[in-house]
């Protein structure tokens, strides 16, 4: 998938996105997270926010953090394409 089409969908079902989803589109793109406890923790290729700490609630992500990784995604995509502006 692009990331465009990964985040429209996101932005769709903010609220109810499953967590195993979204852990699955960060370790596509952001590799394996550091697991401490319940978190998973991202690591991002550029120092502060957005940044990826994820934890479950119930099955599902919790819509803040759906948020933050559609930023980091739309910031990676900017890397991508050579503009490392924040967002």
């Amino acid at each position: 998938m692009e990331i465009s089409t990964i985040v429209k969908k996101l932005e769709n079902e903010a609220a109810n996105t499953r967590f195993s989803f979204l852990l699955r589109i960060c370790g596509e793109f952001f590799g394996e997270p550091r697991i401490n406890g319940s978190h998973h923790i991202f690591k991002t290729p550029w120092p502060g926010d957005p940044r990826l700490n994820l934890q479950m609630s119930k099955g599902k992500a919790k819509p803040y953090q759906v948020r933050q990784v559609i930023a980091a995604l739309a910031r990676l995509e900017g890397v991508r394409d050579g503009d490392d502006s924040k967002r």
